[in-house]
């Protein structure tokens, strides 16, 4: 593993850590809403949150429905 990936690496890992501890006292759908406003895509939040991506489509596609009303 060369330097870069070392880097990467940690950086994921680092994502991950913080993403737990993003609304840990909240539900899996304002910790999604959250997560997904700060940038990350359905891959990265389903596995910070320990679920599939589609679950994650789910969630923040009902989330865009009920803003619009």
């Amino acid at each position: 593993m060369n330097d870069n990936e070392k880097i990467i690496d940690l950086l994921e890992k680092l994502l991950k850590v913080v993403g737990l501890q993003v609304g840990a006292e909240k539900s899996i759908t304002e910790r999604a809403r959250l997560l997904k406003f700060a940038g990350l895509d359905n891959k990265t939040i389903a596995e910070i949150l320990n679920t599939s991506s589609l679950t994650i489509s789910v969630l923040t596609s009902n989330l865009r429905k009920k803003s619009k009303k």
